[in-house]
């Protein structure tokens, strides 16, 4: 058996409705798949107007705006159209990558039918908490993925790092890596535009610390912000760059007065902003990987971020970085500040992180999923 005999039933909580680095793995991981002879169908709710074109077929499925964010759906039934639909296709492999209702339901569906499933891991949603200010009920979230994981066959994670934090939680036993791949054509020092900077009130000789990612609290938008206020206490001069956009941006803001806030960038437009920064602060940790963190080191720009899955293994600390324990304020400025005060050393470290970043290869990176899906079914083969 090889890549072009799969036929892979893939469930997702956002395909393409709203544009996020977990989706983009999808469809990039579907367009290899695809190259390669194999047959994918992607169950995943649908909206009239999509963020992107879904790479591959889409069946919708049931779903309903989330409470709170309107832009997010969560899959509720697998019925009706969706259910008849993946009869027909009769896949030899099941692959879910979000823990909702309709991927509980998929995996069931799977297991009735002596498949074998494969769990792609995304975000630590049970980090989700702390930023509504309910970090009691984490246990409880851990509980419920560690039932959802141990359905299935086996994961896959972004990171070395968050493949040992899901061992260590006992969500499954059988994890191995999926990591994250680079474009090279669009994050690249060589789209850094000075001038750009320029129309945005940033001087050649200013630093720029850059913010990249969805405006939403979970992100550590309140840790950034207090970092910035902390490096203004004491007198170091910055600006920012933020690029993005979501729910919390008028939040950010607010803190931010005098940020450049360009809102979604895609494509070259986004490797010009990323390469234009000096340097990323990524305080976040719910990241499993880091896409933001790879696509900073492959235009040369060091990184600083919290010391979590994902940037871990990434950023060397020292190195092409820093790594600083989460939510630390103080030790974040500080970081920053030894970048703004040396550009020796932010050149050095940038250029570190670019060597590191030559290591992801997407279809190198895709492939390897490709032989677990084949690994899978054959164990499942000889039971």
């Amino acid at each position: 058996m090889d890549i072009a005999d799969l036929r892979i039933a893939l469930f997702s909580g956002n395909y393409n409705y709203v544009r996020d680095g977990a989706n983009q793995a999808l469809n990039r991981l579907v367009e290899y798949l695809l190259r390669q002879g194999a047959q994918v169908r992607v169950y995943a709710p649908v909206v009239k107007e999509p963020a992107f074109a879904p790479t591959g077929d889409l069946v919708g499925v049931c779903a309903v705006p989330i409470p709170g964010r309107a832009e997010y759906r969560i899959p509720l039934l697998l019925a009706g159209k969706a259910k008849r639909d993946l009869k027909r296709f009769s896949p030899n492999i099941v692959h879910v990558s979000s823990p909702d209702p309709v991927g509980h339901q998929a995996v069931t569906w799977a297991r009735h039918r002596d498949l074998p499933v494969l769990a792609s891991v995304h975000t630590r949603f049970e980090t989700y908490l702390r930023y509504y200010n309910m970090a009691w009920g984490e246990p409880v979230i851990e509980a419920v993925l560690r039932r959802f994981y141990r359905r299935c066959s086996a994961l896959v994670a972004p990171s070395e790092s968050m493949a040992q934090l899901l061992r260590e939680q006992r969500m499954n036993y059988d994890v191995t890596i999926w990591s994250r791949g680079v474009d090279r054509e669009v994050f690249n020092p060589a789209r850094r535009d000075n001038a750009w900077r320029q129309s945005l009130g940033i001087a050649d000789n200013d630093v720029a610390i850059g913010f990249l990612g969805r405006l939403v609290m979970e992100k550590g938008l309140d840790v950034y912000s207090d970092t910035l206020d902390d490096l203004r206490r004491r007198g170091v001069p910055f600006k920012v760059i933020v690029i993005g956009e979501g729910p919390a941006r008028e939040w950010f803001e607010s803190r931010l007065p005098d940020g450049a806030f360009v809102g979604f960038q895609q494509g070259a437009d986004l490797g010009r902003a990323v390469a234009s920064m000096d340097l990323l602060f990524n305080p976040s940790v719910t990241e499993t990987f880091g896409n933001v963190t790879l696509e900073a080191m492959a235009c040369a720009v060091p990184v600083v971020a919290a010391a979590a899955t994902g940037s871990q293994s990434l950023v060397a600390d020292g190195v092409s970085g820093r790594l600083v324990p989460p939510g630390a304020v103080r030790q974040f400025a500080e970081a920053i500040r030894a970048y703004i005060e040396n550009p020796a050393l932010r050149l050095a470290h940038g250029a570190a992180g670019e060597t590191r970043a030559a290591d992801f290869d997407w279809d190198k990176i895709n492939h390897a999923v490709a032989d677990t899906y084949l690994r899978l079914i054959r164990q499942k083969a000889k039971g």
